[in-house]
């Protein structure tokens, strides 16, 4: 059998190339870019460029260089500053881990006990002696006291004096490094009363004195007593 459908009219025609011109309209419609959607991705996106010049000058500025003084090739320790002295020492930059004030007690202790040696190493090869001389001490000289005082039993007290202050002077340290407000070095030993009512600027100027002559001394005592081993002759040892 055959089916036959009536003749379209006219206007039925137009309304379907309407429709049809319609929907293709819609089709393109969805793959085309949204006006309004890359207006706020700019935005969004200036907002962020703009805040990144803003987080940069935020961050901390690296710190410049500063060259030591003693040591030009070399970087300036932080953590020397502000103590009197000061000249930037520390090749091995053992004042990155360890606190200074435990540094500069030890300083202060060997170049103390070294003024003290260079005095005594240099006073006995000039003669001086104590009396009465005991009979272990004849025609001793510094290099040759050491191993004839003990046979005689002399350092055995010497050693035991020496720990007792260590001892005392550990207990110091430790309650510095503590807090206690305690100055390297400071025993408050001052009988002759040089820093009584002293300035600032005399105690700094007094403790200068004290670290730069015990500087000295710990390195004098060293080739003082390298030169009496080489010569085996008396003072200066030349």
């Amino acid at each position: 059998l055959l089916f036959s459908s009536p003749p379209l009219s006219q206007s039925n025609i137009n309304t379907m190339k309407t429709a049809l011109f319609a929907s293709l309209l819609g089709s393109a419609a969805a793959f085309a870019p949204s006006a309004s959607t890359g207006r706020i991705s700019t935005s969004v996106f200036s907002e962020a460029v703009a805040e990144e010049p803003a987080a940069a000058e935020e961050e901390p500025a690296a710190p410049a260089y500063k060259a030591s003084t003693a040591l030009p090739f070399l970087e300036y320790p932080p953590n020397l500053e502000g103590y009197v002295g000061d000249v930037g020492f520390d090749p091995f930059r053992f004042s990155d881990f360890v606190p200074v004030d435990f540094l500069r007690e030890a300083e202060l202790k060997h170049g103390r006990m070294c003024m003290l040696a260079v005095v005594g190493f240099a006073a006995v090869d000039l003669g001086f002696k104590i009396y009465p001389t005991p009979e272990a001490y004849e025609g001793l000289t510094s290099l040759t006291a050491h191993d004839a005082l003990v046979k005689q039993g002399a350092m055995g007290q010497l050693l035991l004096w020496i720990s007792l202050a260590e001892i005392i002077s550990t207990i110091a340290v430790t309650q510095m490094l503590n807090g206690s407000g305690r100055q390297p070095g400071d025993f408050g030993l001052d009988p002759l009363g040089f820093l009584k009512g002293a300035s600032p600027e005399a105690e700094a100027e007094m403790q200068l004195k004290e670290i730069t002559n015990g500087r000295l001394a710990m390195m004098a005592f060293s080739g003082m007593v390298t030169q009496a081993v080489l010569t085996q002759g008396p003072f200066p040892y030349l």
